[in-house]
């Protein structure tokens, strides 16, 4: 991990020396500070104790794909990710673009280009919150870099589609969250009838966070629309 010079601070995800040389070069050339991984893992926990403003994300990572740490990152960041790829088809970038990353620069790049293409994401990230690696409520606990959720101290252990559906409803907490917005976040965009799911796995995570699941205080049905976290 490397930082230099004094402007905004690049998460550089890139595990091919040749180009993290390249990319080092130029960055550090127009003043940006570089904090700098080589998987997947160590982005995730770079994103959470750097607060980047923006990411320069390689899909094509050792350990985890590019897609899932951008679908990891979004679960408590909002910075830009800008996807640096050779994988070049149209879904390729369609499913970059849909797991949560701003652009795709497909290379061979110029770093004219490059640079253009983060001017453009640091004018959009002006304004956006900063990452927030935990999130608290009462005895509740998220750590979203490790995933785990902790109740009065204790690891509770989700399945992975309960774990997306507390994640989704601690990033809106206190929003009223329809049922089909919900479905489509968690299971994807050809499960919004689904609302039978919702009412098992509200139920599940009920059963693991509230100390009453038949009375609970901050996993909250809003009948006939959806669900809400109670802050």
């Amino acid at each position: 991990m490397t930082e230099s010079a004094s402007g905004p601070v690049i998460l550089l995800v890139e595990d091919e020396p040749q180009m993290r040389r390249f990319l080092r070069a130029a960055l550090s050339s127009h003043a940006f500070r570089l904090v700098e991984a080589g998987s997947g893992t160590e982005a995730i926990a770079l994103a959470t104790s750097h607060n980047p403003e923006v990411v320069l994300l390689d899909l094509g990572l050792p350990d985890i794909d590019g897609l899932e740490v951008t679908r990891r990152l979004r679960e408590f960041t909002k910075v830009p990710i800008l996807v640096l790829s050779a994988r070049g088809r149209e879904d390729d970038k369609v499913a970059a673009l849909d797991a949560g990353a701003d652009d795709y620069v497909t290379k061979p790049f110029g770093t004219n280009e490059l640079l253009a293409r983060l001017r453009v994401a640091l004018r959009h990230a002006q304004g956006e919150a900063k990452a927030e690696p935990v999130f608290e409520l009462g005895s509740l606990r998220i750590d979203y870099a490790r995933r785990e959720v902790t109740k009065a101290g204790e690891v509770v252990k989700l399945t992975p589609i309960e774990y997306r559906l507390l994640t989704c409803l601690a990033k809106n907490l206190g929003k009223v969250l329809i049922h089909r917005y919900l479905l489509k976040e968690v299971w994807g965009p050809t499960h919004g009838d689904d609302t039978h799911y919702l009412r098992v796995y509200m139920a599940q995570l009920r059963r693991k966070l509230e100390d009453d699941a038949s009375n609970p205080t901050f996993l909250l049905t809003e009948p006939g629309v959806g669900y809400r976290m109670k802050g």
